[in-house]
Formats: C-alpha cells, structure tokens, sequence
C-alpha cells in the first residue's frame, strides 16, 4: 500500500483538469509560472520571477500535459520557441476571462547543502516574493460576484453585472 509520500503529486492531474475546463467552456487557459533557471521560457516575458503562458489549442503546438513537464511549442513576438515547464514551477492555472482556477504552493529552493534551514539563505529566483502562509506570490482575483470572501478587495470593488432580458416583439 502507499502511503501519502510515496504518492505521486496531484498537481499535473488538476493542471490537466483545469485545462480541460476551460476549453470545455470556450475560456482561454493560462498557466503563471514561477520562472527558474530549471525552467525554458523567453526570458524578455519573464516579470517578477513569473511568466504567464497561454496554452490554448489556439496559441500553442503540440502542447503535452505531463506529469513532470507542460511542453508545447509558441510563438512569441513572431519568433517559435519550445517551452519547457517543470510541473512543479507551475505556480497557477486560470481561465483569462473570468479569472477562475486553481494556485498552488510555490516550490520551496532546493539546498544543495543540506536541507531546508540553508533554503532561506539564498536569494529568490529573479525577484519572486517568498510565499506567504502557503500562498503564491500570485493572486487569482475572482470576477465580481463569485461570492468569496477570502480574495482581496479593491477600494472600489466593481459593480456587479445582472443578465438583463430584452423583449422582442
């Protein structure tokens, strides 16, 4: 029997679900990525030690959800290019257009000297913010009307839309 550290991560199978999701409804999937040196992505794009990739069928080739790696070919400012994620670096996954989906826990640094204590010692990869009480240096901010009370606020929230009928005669 297995027990919980022997198991394998549920993160590419959630990524994978997601993924479907979206494209099942008609929504654009995106992936923010904590960009690493383990990490192959166009280093130009990388903002804050992040990168945020569209991975629609639209936007991407020979696109591959795997358990250790997303690999799919894109092009980015005209120019192909092979992307290579490690599944761990995945930070979130989310529908463009209404900003629903899933983070995850960002991956702590591995110390090549001995463990977690010499983990805090080295510098975040390109200026990402450490995780704060398991949170992402990311924030999924639900559209207006998702009902959680738990996501930040701004000072103004937005105005909640109603469906509106119109009569035809």
């Amino acid at each position: 029997m297995m027990n919980a550290l022997e198991s394998t991560s549920t993160r590419p199978y959630l990524i994978r679900a997601l993924y479907e999701w979206c494209t099942d409804n008609g929504l654009t999937p995106y992936i923010a990525v904590l960009a690493d040196d383990t990490v192959q992505v166009p280093r130009e794009y990388v903002q804050n030690g992040e990168i945020v990739l569209n991975v629609s069928f639209d936007a991407t080739s020979a696109l591959k959800l795997g358990n250790e790696f997303v690999e799919f070919k894109a092009r980015f400012g005209g120019v192909a290019r092979e992307i290579i994620v490690p599944i761990d670096r995945v930070i979130a996954i989310y529908a463009r257009e209404s900003g629903q989906g899933m983070a995850f826990p960002v991956p702590v640094p591995a110390a090549s000297d001995g463990g977690a204590e010499g983990a805090g010692d080295e510098a975040p990869a390109e200026g990402a913010e450490p995780a704060a009480a398991g949170r992402g240096p990311i924030q999924l901010v639900p559209q207006a009307g998702a009902g959680d009370e738990d996501a930040p606020t701004d000072p103004q929230p937005p105005k909640r839309k109603r469906p509106a009928l119109k009569v035809v005669k």
